[in-house]
């Protein structure tokens, strides 16, 4: 399970970093072209992570259409794994004041070193990647495998250890990564850590107003993303006669792991009026890289 090593400095003043995405600015920017696809830079060669295998509670996320602007999911999951992410990191999130949009407008400190090991960006420019505080002792830019130990040193496992954000894996993780991830998970809501407590994406919940998915369901976030989207083009209206063929136009294929089978997104969400579930355990799918 070979993964790029690149150290450097995670910087998030002027950035709306959260619970799974950070800015990183790699000590030799180069070594991004190591990487499957390429990366978006800026100046000093800095890009946005997106956080491998996990997936935050969202803090600002807008619908690519619609009316309805920056919206977000309840309020205490989202901001517990922003924080503690970056507490993870080395920052201190009690010194962080945010403005306007989440953008941090002062941190003490707004760099910290560290490290990430990656392969591969995703269609938006973002290095796919494990975050970790501190240093490694292997040389900057080495190939390293990836121990379930050092997994577990990541930020990555640590949040989905602690129930603060969601399992949400890709056809690109390595499988022994994914198992242990996923352990992770059923071993948080077992114990009912986080957001566990209050979860309601396989149980279901009604939909009555926008209010509900982003002030009360605990949901997947990427259902919260398909369904909020769907309801900025629905024309005021909440109602889910045609959640299941608008995802079906995303064309989200999924594998189902205890069936062993590919099917689509759309198939795995149940529609009774205006309740829905998701009927597989998050940590039980795996979304096919577009």
């Amino acid at each position: 399970m070979p993964l790029i090593l690149i150290k450097g400095t995670f910087s998030i003043k002027g950035t709306a970093p959260d619970g799974d995405s950070v800015r990183f600015i790699p000590k030799n920017p180069a070594l991004w072209r190591k990487l499957e696809n390429r990366v978006r830079a800026n100046r000093l060669g800095g890009v946005q992570l997106r956080l491998d295998a996990i997936d935050a509670l969202e803090t600002h996320f807008q619908a690519r259409v619609g009316a309805f602007g920056t919206q977000r999911q309840p309020e205490e999951f989202g901001n517990k794994a922003a924080a503690h992410l970056l507490d993870l990191l080395g920052f201190d999130s009690k010194t962080i004041r945010r403005g306007p949009k989440e953008i941090v407008q002062d941190a003490a400190p707004n760099t910290v070193n560290g490290y990430i090991l990656t392969r591969f960006a995703d269609i938006y420019g973002r290095a796919i990647a494990f975050a970790f505080a501190g240093d490694l002792d292997e040389s900057d830019g080495a190939s390293v495998f990836v121990t379930e130990d050092l997994l577990k040193q990541s930020a990555n496992y640590q949040l989905v250890a602690e129930g603060l954000l969601y399992p949400t894996f890709y056809s690109k993780l390595y499988i022994d990564l994914r198992k242990a991830l996923a352990a992770a998970t059923e071993s948080a809501r077992s114990a009912g850590l986080g957001l566990w407590t209050k979860d309601v994406t396989n149980r279901g919940f009604e939909l009555e107003s926008l209010k509900t998915i982003i002030e009360e369901a605990v949901i997947l976030p990427k259902l919260f993303r398909r369904l909020l989207s769907y309801l900025a083009i629905n024309d005021d209206s909440v109602d889910l006669s045609g959640f299941i063929d608008y995802l079906n136009s995303n064309d989200d294929r999924v594998l189902v792991l205890p069936e062993g089978k590919i099917t689509g997104f759309d198939n795995l969400i149940e529609v009774n009026g205006q309740t829905l579930r998701l009927t597989e355990k998050p940590e039980d799918l795996v979304f096919i890289e577009k």
